[in-house]
């Protein structure tokens, strides 16, 4: 955190950081300042048609050291839930209300790396445009940057610890109210169920948003966050500031869920999260819990309904044959949930790259539901608010064709007017309207503690 203190004044500050162990966690990134900036998808069938040329105008080599970071440079940031609209016809019933692009994608041509396993960092670049001496300035600034955090208990005067936008530490008070009250989301509830029983769908995601008005600093958020909920794939991705307001903008996302890994070598991976219960308050309630999540029918259903719609997501772009499951229905834990997790793997085909495996799969089916465009469909008449940035996804794109992406869940949104966090779950024809608004306000309770804030009106057990 020291390090991105370093860099805060540079715009379009990025972090995506591993911030609890895991099999997913060997790396974090910090970047900044991009050489380009792409807020919208491009027109035509394929809205990535920009952001693939963009992308193509860094070099493109591969670092053969060992141990090497797999990424060194290229897109940065996130993809909404509704850029779903431009890849599948929806219907339009909710309102959108928050002035974000559809997607945000920046191109950065340096990267600072941390190697978890070894304690290493590095410092990487790629050339944008063959311009290597515009790339060895860039880089010497850099370290300039990182020397004067390293070497020093200050900074150097001309790297201001804090930005001038803010000063003030935020309220740890906040107060988040949800925009569909117990009664609405469990009447939500059963019209999904409806909908199962007449054969539209299988399972459905369906979520609520929490909300509180919002000014302050989200990087004051972001470190509040990252420790008080650790998880495999912690982001701070700054927006800029907002054009009304003039207040800042950003993603700060504590997500224990990858979307869709990519290697360099075109080796696929996805790992998807359904089934959840509260950890206990003890070893032994915390075990039994475990074992009910394990035992349950309900959740494993869900879980296996998800990874088919994955599978059947990656069979439209991998090589015949070689998409598996290497691990269904295992246990992962947060510091205030446990997960089923499952995993799908497969080889994408030679003539595909990483658009178009986000252009088969996106948005993910663990937050949508079985069939996904149909769940999708009906899901828009039971969510009053667009989705947002919520449920779509944020990492990077490498330029040499690798990507790691996490979905957005368990983050929180500061679009210069409000402080925005969604909550949700999978439905099922056995869902029970009660245990499933329980399941959001558990979900919720984590990230909200974490940074000091509380949902009110939610109901026995919560803050009203």
């Amino acid at each position: 955190m020291d390090v991105a203190e370093g860099l805060r004044d540079l715009p379009g500050l990025a972090l995506l950081e591993s911030a609890r162990p895991g099999r997913n966690a060997r790396w974090s990134y910090l970047t900044a300042d991009p050489v380009a900036v792409l807020e919208a998808p491009a027109d035509g069938p394929d809205p990535f048609a920009t952001a693939r040329r963009v992308l193509a105008r860094l070099s493109a080599s591969r670092i053969r050291l060992a141990d090497a970071p797999p990424f060194s440079g290229g897109l940065v940031g996130y993809l909404s839930y509704d850029l779903g609209r431009r890849l599948e016809r929806l219907p339009s019933i909710a309102t959108a209300d928050q002035e974000l692009p559809l997607l945000r994608l920046a191109l950065h041509d340096w990267v600072v790396a941390w190697d978890r396993r070894t304690g290493h960092a590095w410092l990487a670049g790629r050339a944008f445009d063959e311009r290597v001496g515009r790339l060895d300035e860039r880089l010497d600034d850099v370290v300039a940057r990182l020397r004067a955090v390293i070497e020093g208990d200050g900074l150097d005067p001309r790297v201001p610890r804090w930005p001038a936008r803010s000063t003030v530490d935020p309220p740890r008070d906040l107060e988040l109210r949800s925009g569909l009250d117990r009664a609405a989301f469990e009447a939500g509830v059963e019209a999904v169920r409806d909908e199962i029983a007449r054969g539209e769908i299988y399972q459905a995601n369906l979520t609520r948003r929490l909300e509180a008005p919002f000014r302050g600093d989200p990087w004051l958020l972001y470190r509040r966050l990252r420790t008080g909920d650790p998880s495999l794939f912690a982001a701070y991705l700054d927006l800029g500031a907002s054009p009304v307001t003039g207040a800042g903008r950003a993603i700060v996302s504590a997500s224990p869920e990858p979307f869709l890994s990519l290697t360099s070598g075109g080796r696929v991976a996805a790992d998807p999260i359904k089934g959840t219960r509260p950890r206990g308050h003890d070893r032994a309630a915390d075990r039994a819990l475990a074992q009910e999540l394990l035992a349950s029918a309900k959740d494993r259903a869900e879980n296996v309904m998800i990874v088919d719609v994955l599978r059947n997501d990656l069979g439209r772009v991998c090589l015949p044959g070689s998409v598996r499951v290497p691990r269904l229905c295992r246990l992962e834990r947060t510091a205030a949930v446990q997960h089923l997790v499952s995993t799908v793997t497969g080889t994408l085909s030679p003539d595909l790259d990483a658009f178009g495996l986000l252009a088969a799969s996106f948005p993910g089916g663990s937050i949508t539901g079985a069939p996904k465009i149909r769940a999708m469909q009906l899901l828009e008449a039971h969510e009053p608010v667009r989705r947002g940035p919520y449920t779509g996804a944020a990492g990077w794109i490498g330029a040499d064709g690798a990507m790691q992406t996490s979905i957005l869940i368990r983050t929180f949104v500061a679009d210069g007017a409000r402080l925005t966090l969604h909550v949700g779950g999978g439905i099922t024809w056995r869902s029970d309207p009660a245990a499933e608004w329980d399941e959001t306000v558990a979900k919720a309770r984590g990230p909200l503690s974490a940074i000091g804030a509380r949902e009110v009106g939610a109901g026995p057990g919560v803050a009203s």
